[in-house]
């Protein structure tokens, strides 16, 4: 059994919000970026093995789980904003150029990230970002991320996951819940995923939907990005994605284990080829 690993909870003041974050462990700080409704404890599985190798920080994105929003928030501009929160998180936690490792629509605003401030970053795994410039057919994936938002706001969750899970071609189902009665704390965390699933369709969503990295900006920046996929998720929208990434840049996608979430079902022998991939860096010039 794996030991526990001391995690220590801290709160970050940022403009019009306070980010809510994690840290475990010790050396070079290796920040980790959920996606969709996704929090800190999407790492939950994967943050302790990391641990004896690097400082690892995850957090809440503003507007989920313990991030609450302090005013409003501007929707056309939730992935600088985003990015912004976790530039701001870097510059907090890490006294030299940081590791990060992201997820999903995380992976999306960790493009913003490393070209906005890529002397802050010195690898980016971008793990299967689902952005629609990165797909073989960016206006129909475009349009049916803008049907998804619509389907949610005037027909509710049950029609609009009907539609996501065909946008995205996911094969993985959710696990089932556990049996018997469910505890307070089982349904408090059932209540709070359905709050970060409002906040998702009907703020961040759109914002992943419209946004087009700055590829001129990642290429000549100074940050090593290594894309990456998922070696049971071929086929779906979020590992073309990744594979788009690698195209855009000119390298290759690096294969992880398991599908979309293999950080979190696959999280012993995800961390080893995290690892690897992490310490096979080019010497910096």
């Amino acid at each position: 059994m794996q030991a526990t690993v001391p995690m220590k909870a801290e709160r970050l003041k940022v403009p019009g919000a306070t980010i809510y974050y994690e840290v475990r462990g010790s050396g070079p700080v290796l920040l980790m970026m959920p996606g969709g409704p996704a929090d800190a404890g999407a790492f939950r599985n994967i943050a302790g093995p990391l641990a004896s190798d690097y400082t690892v920080v995850t957090y809440d994105p503003r507007g989920l789980s313990h991030s609450p929003l302090e005013g409003t928030l501007n929707d056309e501009r939730i992935v600088e904003i985003f990015a912004d929160d976790v530039h701001r998180l870097l510059i907090a936690t890490a006294k030299e150029p940081a590791f990060v490792f992201a997820s999903s629509g995380g992976a999306t605003i960790s493009l913003e990230l490393v070209a906005r401030h890529p002397e802050e970053v010195r690898t980016l795994v971008a793990h299967e970002p689902p952005s629609p410039v990165l797909q073989r057919d960016p206006a129909r994936v475009r349009a049916e991320m803008t049907d998804i938002v619509q389907t949610y706001k005037s027909a509710g969750i049950g029609p609009t996951m009907q539609k996501f899970m065909a946008h995205t071609r996911i094969r993985q189902a959710p696990p089932p819940p556990p049996p018997g009665e469910p505890t307070p704390e089982m349904r408090e965390g059932m209540a709070q995923m359905q709050r970060n699933m409002d906040f998702w369709f009907r703020h961040y969503f759109q914002a992943i939907a419209d946004y087009e990295p700055d590829f001129d900006a990642l290429k000549s920046g100074s940050t090593r990005i290594v894309p990456g996929v998922g070696d049971a998720s071929r086929g779906e929208l979020a590992h073309d994605g990744g594979l788009g990434l690698a195209k855009q840049l000119g390298t290759e996608a690096v294969v992880f284990p398991g599908a979309h979430g293999g950080f979190d079902t696959d999280a012993p022998e995800f961390a080893v080829r995290l690892r690897e991939v992490l310490r096979d860096e080019p010497k910096r010039r």
